[in-house]
């Protein structure tokens, strides 16, 4: 099977320019292709993970990813997806999400000598003359086929600032400015991004007479069309800090039966033959599923050793097996005791399992909270300090619990 095929049979492939050459490109690795991540946080989140297994998996293949951060593209905000406009960053917030990004992209990808570039657009974007720019390229680009990109519709409803207008004009500058200095051929984005990419395209064709290429990938969705990365309206962020290898860990492990396979698919590197004798299973082998997922991932971003960390952590809480030890904890500090004691509602908001003792009533109310496995219905029930000497597993709904200590 070519590297090609295998993207097809993982249901990577949205939309390509010329399938048979860009088949031809990544196949004999001839492609230098580049995926753009702008600096919009300080840390990649679970929704970037198409993309950087993309690369890794074409720069197994032979061919030569360039990372392009998007320092300068951030200035200006992407209006893809996005009912609003983005917040305005500053430079110095921008230069510090764009190292963040860095040091985690070299988990997936190797930089060293020839294998990989990594660039920032704002060396070449933030120096550009303004009416050296319109007049270089104002011309190549209609208004009336810009108005109907998909990537602006959604923000037409509400209104489409000038700022975010220029978005598609400096996303096609990049690829033809790195067409010209990297021999960069392709581009590869989300299916969000294909007017942007298709811009790139044309502007090559127009201003050099050379033919490039752009693919976009699938959007990874649940079941109900709704992008996966998030969970409980936040983003599950590739930063430990942000997101805990466990936490992590426990997002893929609670996918939707009906997403497993398809996450395993296109998200991890076992190979396509053993994938498709999954696809007939069942009931309990969809949750030897969710484990295998859950783990590839977690190990593929936060290393061997935290994944059997998490995977052990999982097994003690739910099956009864494995260490406590890896659960996440929470200590207490004597200033959340009045005097020797602690009332669940208080315990769950130390514990940062519920933002409010409002949100803990409810969740106790609700037969939402467990101690040790035992339900807690009486929102007045104590504990001393003494009932935390040996394990103490506070647990909120099916996903939120940790280990409470002193």
């Amino acid at each position: 099977m070519t590297i090609y095929d295998e993207l097809v049979a993982r249901g990577l492939i949205a939309q390509v320019t010329d399938e048979d050459e860009i088949k031809k490109l990544i196949n004999e690795g001839k492609a230098t292709f580049y995926i753009g991540f702008d600096c919009t946080a300080d840390s990649l989140t679970a929704g970037h993970f198409m993309a950087l297994t993309l690369m890794k998996r074409l720069q197994m293949a032979g061919n030569k990813p360039i990372a392009l951060i998007g320092g300068g593209t951030t200035m200006i905000g992407d209006p893809s997806g996005r009912t609003d406009m983005r917040k305005m960053l500053t430079r110095e917030d921008i230069n510090h999400n764009a190292e963040c990004f860095k040091r985690q992209m070299e988990r997936f990808i190797d930089f060293s000598e020839g294998k990989a570039l990594m660039v920032n657009n704002a060396d070449w974007l933030l120096d550009l003359n303004y009416v050296d720019l319109l007049r270089e390229v104002g011309a190549c680009f209609s208004v009336n086929n810009m108005l109907r990109a998909e990537c602006y519709k959604q923000r037409m409803e509400k209104g489409l600032s000038f700022l975010e207008f220029n978005y598609m004009i400096m996303q096609s500058y990049d690829f033809y400015y790195m067409f010209q200095h990297y021999d960069c051929n392709l581009e590869f984005g989300g299916d969000d991004q294909w007017s942007n990419m298709l811009g790139g395209t044309e502007l090559i064709r127009r201003k050099l007479g050379k033919d490039a290429h752009a693919m976009t990938i699938t959007l990874l969705t649940d079941s109900q069309g709704k992008k996966m990365g998030k969970t409980a309206g936040n983003a599950v962020w590739l930063d430990a800090n942000k997101t805990t290898p466990y936490e992590f860990y426990q997002y893929w492990r609670n996918v939707d039966d009906a997403d497993v396979l398809k996450c395993i698919r296109m998200l991890t590197f076992i190979p396509i033959e053993e994938i498709q004798k999954m696809d007939s299973w069942e009931g309990a082998q969809l949750n030897e599923a969710k484990d295998i997922l859950a783990y590839e991932l977690t190990q593929m971003v936060h290393g061997k050793e935290e994944a059997d960390k998490a995977r052990e952590a999982s097994k003690a809480l739910f099956s009864g097996e494995g260490s406590l030890e890896n659960m996440p904890k929470v200590k207490l500090s004597d200033d959340k005791f009045n005097g020797e004691e602690i009332d669940i509602l208080g315990l769950l908001v130390a514990a940062e399992l519920a933002t409010s003792r409002n949100e803990a009533r409810r969740a106790v109310q609700q037969g939402g909270v467990s101690v040790n496995g035992d339900r807690i219905t009486d929102e007045k029930v104590t504990f001393k300090k003494s009932d935390f000497s040996e394990d103490f597993v506070l647990k909120k709904g099916k996903k939120k619990f940790c280990k409470v200590e002193l």
